[in-house]
């Protein structure tokens, strides 16, 4: 895995500090998503990890609840995610 060592820049082009609170690395792992009791499933691909969140990227992500369990490749175990940020393919989520 590779070391996420960019700093953030805003829209009036300024750098400021990264705001994470645990180090992300980049990953290119296949995670599904899992709810209404495991009735429904999305595959993405997980970007970016770090021990208590990820970005996952999907083809559509419009009717993804707030809260899941995920399970990522090479783990097994679901863990808890719930969405911090999304955009129309991507999601930030937090990992319990």
């Amino acid at each position: 895995m590779m070391r996420i060592t960019e700093k953030s820049i805003g829209l009036d082009g300024k750098v400021f500090p990264e705001r994470r609170g645990a180090l992300r690395r980049r990953v290119q792992k296949h995670a599904r998503v899992r709810f209404c009791e495991d009735r429904c499933t999305l595959l993405g691909m997980m970007l970016d990890q770090s021990e208590h969140g990820a970005r996952i990227r999907f083809g559509d992500i419009c009717a993804m609840p707030v809260t899941f369990d995920l399970e990522i490749e090479g783990s097994d175990r679901l863990r808890r995610a719930t969405i911090r940020w999304r955009s129309l393919t991507e999601i930030g989520i937090a990992l319990d």
